[in-house]
């Protein structure tokens, strides 16, 4: 066992530090060294069940925290993990990742009791990871030292103190991690602190005080996080889980209280309840505590990374999240509505824009005339001077919500309704001939064939659907198979308009969700589909969603088909205020029947 007062064997410097941990140390950040802001998506929020991560995954990752502005990009545990050596060994000696400002940090543990610094193997790969920056994880609690660990509190020192001055030597600047150090203070008030002051005077740049266990409550964790500091004057940083659902709030506490450096993963992934959200707590402290902690341009980058991370990670947006959610600024009511109609910061803490994000109406049954005319201006309408078309369409969507539909997540099937009341306010009727094509009616046939698969093996299903159209001065009728009613539907209904409207052929369906509205009711109940469509015709990529209501699972799929297609065509989409529109939808007015929705229970 190490005597912890000596110091281990000096360190091998004969062979000078890599080229490539020179070049990332001597980088300068952008905003120098006064704040950290440290990213551990790729090694703490990997930790999320769900999460698994590829190495081209990772370095996309980190790619996209580069452009964000994070100063430092914890990539994971060489030499405990197979992918995470593999990372750093295609990231930093393969030269994949070409990072502008921030530095790429190896994570691994001090060395194991009993053992030689440059002795430990896992210590070593530390070294051949290349990272400039390593961040070493210590027990801070007593209790772990001596239940976890098996040893005593002396040696403990003597790993911490150990692996840093080995690490340093060798040219690496050193991060500690004090692992559950408020639980520990709590139990121990001299114990952590001296595990920090250990570190520090082996030359770790920053202690970090980590609640573990995520367990802290803001108040506290600041007074803990002031009195460490006044105690040691050293520089101190702050990693918090969610298990209390206050990491964003402990850690913007932890930097009230004197922390320099703050640990965050994006989207706030973790293990249990998660880790503090990097894009909550970035945004909370330039917003609101003016800290400028990113690059210039970095605040309005949040919403495209947090969005572009969760691909990576398979996980779709949180549309609550705070700053980059969907619905973060979005508003229901229609007296909110009234108001941000006077001024948008009246319901607003903040411009959305700064952060990437946008001001969403949302319409409802509770929408009135202010949240319309709000909506409308959003999707390119201005229904300022048409009172009477912005009546229509309250009463309209109430009577709409009263039957189940819901235009919260359609923005394209509300359009579409508004420029219906717009061609209704003429005079002429949506059915009268403005719309692109019009429809006659449809047929859909599900054949199960029991004979045609092996005795262990499910029924071949096949659907065929038939539908007319009115388009172009002609009538026709298509036919076409799908692997279900739906897809039959929409390969049908293509196939009949497709020659007149080209440009069709760059849609596709990218998403289809079905929701039972009155469960109670079992076969009987009302259902209602969402289709969310995608364009990656020449003027860019673009999406939209639709929306269909019946008590027919299939003429509720087809709605929202046919208003899908409507809103791709030429004045479906915002820009025009008047033009082709129309749908489905519209089955309800009587000047308006459409043979689809007469044909939607057979």
């Amino acid at each position: 066992m190490t005597d912890p007062g000596s110091r281990p064997p000096a360190a091998d410097l004969s062979s000078p530090i890599p080229a490539v941990v020179r070049s990332a140390i001597s980088r300068p950040s952008p905003l120098g060294d006064a704040f950290h802001v440290f990213d551990t998506t790729l090694r703490d929020g990997a930790q999320r069940e769900g999460i698994s991560y590829s190495v081209a995954d990772k370095l996309a990752v980190a790619t996209l925290l580069d452009e964000l502005g994070v100063g430092f990009i914890e990539g994971g545990w060489p030499g405990a993990m197979p992918k995470d050596t593999e990372f750093f060994a295609r990231a930093l000696r393969g030269g994949e990742l070409d990072l502008r400002s921030a530095q790429l940090v190896a994570f691994g543990a001090t060395r194991k009791a009993g053992v030689r610094v440059q002795d430990d193997p896992q210590v070593r790969a530390l070294l051949d990871s290349g990272a400039p920056v390593v961040t070493l994880v210590a027990k801070s609690d007593v209790r772990h030292v001596e239940r976890a660990l098996r040893t005593t509190r002396e040696e403990n020192l003597a790993m911490v103190a150990d692996t840093v001055r080995y690490l340093t030597d060798h040219g690496r600047r050193v991060f500690l991690d004090c692992e559950h150090f408020f639980d520990g203070y709590h139990a121990d008030r001299d114990y952590g602190v001296r595990v920090a002051a250990a570190a520090a005077d082996a030359g770790a740049d920053v202690i970090v005080l980590c609640d573990t266990n995520g367990g802290m409550l803001p108040m506290g964790l600041g007074r803990i996080v002031a009195e460490v500091g006044e105690r040691t004057g050293l520089r101190l940083g702050i990693h918090c889980q969610d298990d209390t659902g206050c990491a964003v709030a402990n850690t913007v506490a932890a930097v009230e209280a004197g922390a320099t450096h703050v640990q965050c993963t994006a989207n706030g992934y973790g293990e249990r309840a998660g880790n503090a959200d990097l894009f909550a707590v970035v945004g909370n402290l330039v917003t609101k505590l003016d800290r400028p902690v990113l690059p210039e341009g970095g605040l309005a980058d949040m919403l495209r990374v947090s969005h572009a991370i969760a691909e990576l990670a398979n996980i779709a947006p949180d549309t609550h999240q705070a700053y980059v959610g969907a619905s973060a600024f979005s508003h229901k009511a229609g007296l909110h509505a009234s108001a941000i109609k006077v001024d948008p910061e009246l319901y607003n803490h903040l411009d959305p824009t700064r952060v990437g994000n946008a001001q969403h109406i949302l319409i409802t049954e509770m929408a009135g005339r202010a949240s319309v005319e709000l909506k409308a201006r959003e999707l390119g309408i201005d229904l300022t001077e048409r009172p009477a078309v912005v009546g229509r369409i309250v009463d309209e969507v109430k009577r709409r919500e009263a039957a189940g539909w819901s235009y919260e997540a359609a923005d394209a099937s509300f359009e579409l309704l508004i420029r219906d009341e717009l061609q209704r306010g003429t005079g002429q009727a949506p059915s009268a001939g403005g719309r692109p094509f019009r429809l006659e009616s449809y047929r859909v046939i599900v054949e199960s064939d029991l004979f045609a698969a092996g005795p262990s093996e499910p029924p071949v299903v096949n659907s065929e659907a038939t539908v007319k159209v009115h388009v172009g001065g002609r009538r026709i009728i298509a036919t076409a198979e799908g692997n279900g009613p739906v897809n039959a539907l929409d390969s049908a209904l293509r196939a009949a308009v497709v020659e007149q409207f080209p440009e069709l052929d760059d849609v596709e369906l990218t998403d289809y969700k079905v929701r039972i509205l009155a469960g109670n009711a079992g076969t009987d109940s009302i259902t209602r589909v969402l289709v969310t469509s995608a364009d990656q015709g020449p003027s860019g990529p673009k999406e939209w969603t639709t929306v269909g209501v019946h008590a027919n699972v299939v003429e509720a799929s087809w709605q929202a088909l046919v208003d899908a297609l409507l809103y791709a065509l030429p004045g479906g989409d915002a820009g025009a205020e008047t033009g082709a529109a129309g749908t489905g939808n519209v089955s309800g007015h009587q000047d308006a029947p459409l043979a689809g929705a007469r044909a939607g229970s057979r």
